[in-house]
């Protein structure tokens, strides 16, 4: 008896194992891109209300100073006006106007199709993003300058990370001098390494021609990059306070000729360049990016824009920058709050942390600041993973670990569906009567995938187990997994005479 007993545990054990290890279906999976967040509110309703009033007011009485040419020329035939000392003016009803016919809801490409993200409402996505000039390598503890090669291999991580479901590049190679070669070497990493969405910065409206012309190119077409772009501009737009950067502003006039989408980004610093209260940073933050958002609307109504209110927190005992502090939390959720309120689509940062190691502290901030943007409804959390060192470094295993971390962040969001099925009277009726636990039960068999989520790198071992396979803390591990996917065969998206022909064009030193 007793060894019937056994074999039948273990088979219920076998069939629990063998239905963890088959591949899951879209459609049973406990998380998917674009949940929807919006139940965490740091804001009343009055509140938001009050923010955007104060903001529009700064744009009505104060204006943005450094606007070029186009934008001048834009906004004064709509009604604005450019006072004697330089700034623009940006009367009520333009305001208004660029509510109204802003979009509030689009496709972001990927390269593959698979990959396309429906943005509306407060579906929540999470991305990389950063502009590291510091790689760490974890066995060492050392950090070393970063490199293309390192763009590189961790684009190509991301694209197996299942819950990073854009890549944005996260670091600044330091071998290039050139600015141009910087942009369009960046660029062309982002696409070889993933088939996601990719996303980079342009210092040059130049720059912008050059990487579409490299990536119609690569799709064999003219034209074929606007008709599905993949690759959004990632614009820095202003100078706080109430200053436009005015190359960046140039470089949206291409991004928006060749159908680009983008973000419209202000990342002042609470108590150096915006207010040190926290809804005067927001104020500011979200005046200075929507007046962008009016500038690209004039050019082109309707165009797809993240409204990217970024307010940084420093420690004001020192002026650093915290990115992994509870007001930089707070700050993002209230970002997303704010921008989804007037129906438009939101990006935040948060995974800022300002430890320099895979660690504890490393692993609390990124787990509440990204949180609680997700519970806010950010469309497009940023830097929510891989960053370390308040945005100076970057790390193959801190992406990995973070993977785990969002998805557990997604399962978060999903919530708790109730239901008939779900309260589970029925089960709990045939348990009481019968086994007493609900290990064999069909429901749990049923559930275990759909309700659960297992992290890759996470342990869950009892000690003894996890003594036995060599006590490996979660970097170790994760070390293990990045040697694991960067072992792999590369993607072949990219041909290897389309490729030869763009390096004979453009100053391309990626080798694939």
């Amino acid at each position: 008896m007793a060894r019937t007993k056994t074999r039948r545990a273990s088979g219920g054990r076998e069939a629990r194992l063998a239905a963890r290890r088959a591949p899951l279906t879209e459609a049973i999976k406990p998380v998917h891109p674009g949940l929807s967040g919006g139940r965490y509110k740091p804001l009343s309703d009055g509140d938001v209300d009050k923010i955007w009033e104060a903001a529009f007011e700064l744009l009505e009485t104060v204006g943005m100073a450094d606007a070029i040419p186009h934008c001048i020329d834009l906004v004064t035939k709509a009604g604005g006006t450019l006072t004697d000392d330089g700034r623009l003016l940006f009367p009520e009803k333009l305001l208004n106007w660029t509510l109204e016919v802003a979009a509030k809801e689009f496709t972001l490409y990927g390269f593959d199709p698979k990959y396309d993200l429906s943005i509306s409402d407060e579906r929540v996505y999470f991305s990389t993003a950063g502009a590291a000039v510091l790689y760490l390598d974890p066995k060492t503890r050392k950090y070393r300058d970063t490199t293309l090669a390192d763009l590189y291999n961790m684009a190509r991580l991301a694209h197996h990370m299942e819950h990073i479901h854009t890549f944005r590049r996260t670091m600044v190679p330091r071998e290039f001098k050139s600015a141009r070669e910087l942009d369009l070497n960046t660029a062309y990493a982002c696409l070889a390494g993933t088939t996601k969405h990719i996303s980079a910065s342009f210092f040059s409206p130049d720059h912008v021609d050059d990487v579409v012309e490299m990536f119609d190119m690569v799709l064999g077409e003219k034209g074929a990059f606007a008709k599905r772009p993949f690759l959004s501009g990632a614009n820095t737009v202003v100078v706080p306070p109430l200053r436009f950067a005015q190359d960046t502003c140039e470089g949206l006039v291409a991004q928006v000729r060749h159908n680009m989408p983008m973000d419209v980004l202000s990342a002042g610093q609470a108590g150096a360049t915006t207010p040190a209260p926290l809804a005067g940073a927001l104020a500011c933050g979200l005046a200075e990016a929507f007046a962008t958002l009016c500038f690209v609307n004039l050019m082109k109504p309707g165009h797809k824009v993240f409204l990217a209110v970024w307010p940084f927190v420093s420690d004001l005992r020192t002026g650093a920058m915290s990115g992994g502090s509870g007001e930089e939390a707070v700050l993002e959720a209230a970002s997303a709050q704010i921008i989804n309120a007037r129906g438009l689509p939101s990006s935040v940062a948060a995974g800022m942390t300002d430890s320099k190691m895979p660690d504890a502290q490393a692993g609390y901030e990124k787990g509440v600041t990204v949180a609680l943007a997700a519970q806010a409804g950010a469309n497009l959390i940023c830097e929510s993973a891989s960053m370390l060192a308040s945005l100076l470094g970057t790390c193959n295993e801190m992406m990995v670990i973070d993977n785990d971390m969002l998805g557990s962040i997604a399962r978060g969001v999903r919530g708790i569906e109730v239901n008939t099925e779900t309260l589970s009277v029925q089960a709990i009726r045939e348990t009481v009567h019968g086994p007493a636990h609900f290990l064999g039960h069909p429901q749990t068999l049923a559930r275990m995938q759909s309700d659960y989520l297992y992290p890759e790198v996470a342990e869950r071992l009892d000690p003894s187990n996890w003594a036995d396979l060599g006590s490996l803390d979660m970097t170790e591990k994760a070390s293990l997994e990045v040697e694991r996917i960067l072992a792999m065969e590369k993607l072949v998206h990219i041909p290897a005479d389309v490729h030869n022909d763009i390096c004979k064009k453009f100053p391309i030193h990626l080798k694939l």
